[in-house]
């Protein structure tokens, strides 16, 4: 008798300590579940999860002709973290004062990377839009983290907005 008292026992402390458990669990749900947000709480630089209108298919230079410098100053605000449009004014990245059609690599004192070394002679507009939609993939071990930018009209309005500052 004493081991089916002990077998009740132990069947008993399973049964409760189950229970406890499935207490436990309802209740970290409830404390802990994720409601959702009706719109993020912090958005990620580049990132949109509106679906994007198709681009239309213009060229460069049709693209570059109706650039819009003004917007292009706005998208430049995510470039000044590194440049300035100032006149020798370097940060981490050199200044971009008068950088359409200057001489890759060319600002004295500011020390490169390397990685710019034959992609292009001079900076045209043609080669600081490949630039900029991809610094790494233009210029391999550059030391610009910027990951690009993706629409092919804001790269267009940011070289109109750097041909304007710099001239």
């Amino acid at each position: 008798m004493s081991t089916i008292k002990a077998l009740v026992k132990a069947i008993g402390a399973f049964a409760a300590a189950l229970a406890v458990f499935l207490v436990l669990s309802m209740a970290s749900d409830g404390l802990f579940s994720n409601r959702g947000l009706e719109e993020p709480a912090y958005v990620i630089a580049g990132k949109d999860d509106a679906p994007a209108e198709p681009e239309q298919n213009l060229t460069f230079e049709e693209r570059l002709a109706m650039a819009d410098p003004a917007a292009g100053e706005r998208v430049f605000k995510e470039c000044k973290t590194c440049h300035r449009i100032e006149e020798g004014v370097n940060m981490v990245g050199p200044s971009l004062y008068n950088v359409v059609g200057r001489p890759v690599a060319s600002i004295s004192g500011f020390k490169y990377s390397g990685a710019l070394d034959g992609t292009a002679e001079v900076w045209t507009p043609e080669a600081i839009d490949a630039f900029i939609t991809d610094p790494r993939g233009y210029a391999p071990g550059t030391a610009m983290s910027f990951q690009g930018l993706r629409k092919a009209q804001d790269r267009a309005n940011v070289i109109a907005y750097l041909k304007q500052a710099g001239s």
